[in-house]
């Protein structure tokens, strides 16, 4: 089946992917020593996770990055018990991960909802600490955004990933003929006929080197993690980032770019990947074609062609390879008929999946006393 379909590009301006705040729990309400009454602990602080928000609203709504919750009353007569400070809460993105300052991971808030406790308030005032209250907890956190998107674009810079988004969406982001042109994430939305919706991000473009944080390295990485499944983008004509580092034939920046994410992170690999073959309007295309198409058929014998630490210890595996020309338009239609495919055929694949495994647990919560053995003796 092939589905139409129209796209539009939302270009994030001064997009914020990361954010550093401060979050303090309220202290607790002093105790009443002479009738020993409690005083109330202090409010806790928790990030929670809510569609339609980005760190950068936090950002602009927030300038000094500070959280603070309420302060536990003091026990008196009227009320010995002394009530809890109120809770503060920082609604973020879905898709966050939170750490401590030196990176120790918090929790993640993967879907709307999710809510973690960052700073717990102080004890009221009691019997045990001469009915003195402590402190709140306080620390410096850190709001890791990793973008969720059914497709995450890969690619050295120059691939033509920005001008492949643009072709679908007649939008106008950064292009030139140098190689770092998109420097902060895009997410374009490619909208079919039955107003089924596929997200795609157009991350910086990769370097040599990226896994262990040259150039964008992990900036770029960590987005991947989040998304459904790949789209490797490669120049027909090979790639070279200067006149200083050597020229990467088609093939040999399918394999760089494999190597790259394999040592980033192997998990990677494991996600499904469509490689776009992009530029095929130029005259020497369709021959260079042949060729890669060639190797691609026999990716472990091509690959020994070149030099060791070119070649990845796992090789991905593609579910479709597409020739197209963002120039010309040649091959989109298709392509984007393969991305709906792609992502429907997984999505079959995962549900299949979790019900499997819901039946599973079901047979394990069962008891063994509790199946019927109709038409067998029971033991006496």
């Amino acid at each position: 089946m092939v589905w139409t379909s129209r796209v539009c590009f939302r270009k994030y301006g001064n997009f914020v992917d990361n954010i550093r705040l401060y979050v303090r729990g309220g202290s607790g309400g002093m105790g009443l020593p002479r009738l020993g009454g409690l005083g109330g602990n202090g409010g806790d602080i928790w990030v929670v996770a809510k569609k339609d928000t980005t760190l950068k609203q936090i950002k602009d709504k927030y300038p000094n990055k500070r959280f603070t919750a309420g302060v536990g009353s003091n026990s008196s007569i009227h009320a010995l018990r002394g009530a809890k400070g109120e809770d503060s809460q920082v609604f973020a993105p879905v898709g966050i991960s939170v750490t401590t300052d030196d990176g120790r991971i918090l929790g993640e808030l993967n879907c709307e909802g999710d809510k973690l406790l960052v700073a717990k308030g102080g004890h009221g005032g009691s019997l045990h600490s001469g009915f003195l209250p402590s402190k709140g907890q306080t620390r410096q956190i850190r709001l890791d955004l990793k973008l969720i998107a059914d497709l995450g674009l890969v690619g050295f810079p120059n691939a033509g990933k920005s001008s492949l988004l643009t072709a679908l969406s007649h939008a106008k982001p950064r292009i030139a003929s140098y190689p770092f042109t998109t420097l902060r994430p895009e997410i374009g939305k490619v909208m079919y006929d039955d107003h089924r919706q596929v997200s795609v991000a157009d991350l910086p473009g990769l370097i040599e080197g990226a896994h262990v944080n040259k150039g964008m390295g992990h900036k770029f990485l960590k987005h991947l993690e989040r998304t459904k499944q790949l789209m490797f983008v490669v120049d027909i004509c090979g790639f070279q980032l200067s006149s200083n580092t050597p020229f990467r034939s088609a093939f040999e920046t399918v394999l760089l770019l494999n190597k790259e994410l394999e040592l980033y992170k192997e998990e990677l690999l494991g996600k499904p990947a469509i490689l776009v073959i992009n530029k095929m309007d130029l005259p020497e295309a369709q021959g260079l074609l042949r060729e890669l198409e060639a190797h691609l058929e026999n990716q472990e014998e091509s690959s020994r062609l070149f030099p060791e630490d070119v070649i990845p210890k796992r090789l991905m595996c593609f579910t479709h390879v597409v020739p197209v020309s963002a120039t010309t338009g040649l091959g989109l239609p298709l392509l984007k008929s393969l991305i709906r495919q792609s992502l429907e055929e997984q999505n079959i694949i995962e549900t299949e999946g979790q019900r499997s495994e819901r039946l599973l647990k079901l047979r394990r919560e069962i008891p063994t006393s509790s199946i019927p053995s109709w038409g067998f003796s029971q033991p006496t």
